[in-house]
């Protein structure tokens, strides 16, 4: 359990029953290219359940539903990685409303993507994969979710950055696109060409950028992130690379400092005394200078299980304390480090 926060930013919660109409249709006419018409049976509905004692039940929830993406002919699909962490059932739901059980076959903390296949192959085209560095500012796409042309979305695409998330997260060249499409957990980001480009990941309040005007919007993991790893998360279902290590903090930006807005339960950070509210300065007696920055030096320290020294000020007072890092997959996996 996260201490402190209260839920997260992450489409799930609402099953997209195909009734909700997110564009305003001209009558007799379609918005949606040919391309993109011809692969929306390739999105497909998801749905998990976790044990209530898991982890991660607790802030995203033990009953998780969204989006996946067909991209194989033997019910391979791919979706965002929090609707299917800790699962113990997979469902899946085509087009026409049937069901199909599936088990995961793998995920990346890094990047944030997921892999499940269905049981039985599906009867679906599989949406092939684009080229995600061709979207550039003002590019247009189209949103697809569960339940046919009334599930698009036209976009257009509002930035391209780096993306740090609270949790220990940080995505180069993430994709953020406009106007806000309202389920978009798992969701796909589809060319005209009808190739997917991206998988649904949050909504956020500052699509434009910083210092622009708040601007709702959301995120998309660009595929072209997917596709290094693609063939070992498939064969392996997690990479052979030493886990990145893992502090089980959650961190903002707020007046210029770096504070700690919440602390996994039994995380490296909870057993080494760390509250929330205390403000971090440096790591290894390097000076943070944001989130992003932050995670970097964690992450250039060394392989999970490596002690990190913080300095940090806590009511005023200032102190440093040393915390060995944790492995985060281990972590949701077995309930510790």
């Amino acid at each position: 359990m996260a201490r402190g926060l209260n839920g997260s930013a992450n489409g799930t919660g609402h099953f997209p029953t195909g009734q909700e109409g997110v564009e305003a249709r001209i009558p007799g006419q379609s918005n949606v290219p040919q391309a993109v018409t011809d692969v929306l049976p390739a999105v497909v509905g998801l749905k998990t359940t976790i044990p209530e004692n898991r982890r991660s039940a607790q802030t995203l929830g033990s009953e998780r539903e969204g989006h996946g993406i067909v991209i194989d002919d033997e019910g391979l699909i791919v979706t965002i990685g929090y609707l299917i962490m800790e699962a113990d059932t997979v469902t899946i739901i085509d087009i026409e409303g049937n069901e199909w059980p599936a088990h995961i076959v793998g995920s990346d903390y890094e990047s944030g993507f997921g892999l499940v296949r269905t049981d039985v192959p599906l009867p679906v085209k599989p949406m092939q994969f684009g080229d995600s560095d061709t979207l550039s500012l003002r590019s247009e796409a189209t949103v697809v979710g569960y339940g046919g042309e009334k599930a698009t979305l036209k976009v257009k695409v509002a930035s391209r950055r780096e993306f740090a998330g609270y949790w220990e997260y940080l995505l180069d060249s993430a994709i953020f696109t406009v106007p806000a499409y309202p389920l978009w957990g798992g969701s796909a980001l589809v060319g005209a060409d009808g190739a997917l480009l991206g998988v649904g990941s949050l909504l956020v309040q500052e699509a434009l950028g910083p210092g622009a005007q708040a601007f709702p919007g959301n995120m998309y993991v660009p595929i072209n992130r997917l596709k290094p790893i693609f063939s070992e998360l498939v064969s392996r279902g997690r990479l052979s690379t030493p886990p990145r290590p893992w502090l089980g903090v959650y961190t903002q930006e707020h007046m210029g400092q770096l504070v700690i807005v919440g602390i996994s339960d039994g995380g490296p950070a909870d057993r080494a005394g760390l509250q929330r509210g205390d403000v971090l300065h440096a790591l290894n007696d390097e000076v943070l200078d944001d989130v992003a920055d932050f995670y970097r030096k964690l992450w250039e320290s060394g392989p999970a299980g490596t002690t990190v020294r913080l300095r940090m000020e806590r009511d005023n007072d200032a102190f440093e304390v040393a915390v060995r890092s944790g492995d985060r997959g281990h972590y949701h996996k077995y309930g510790s480090d």
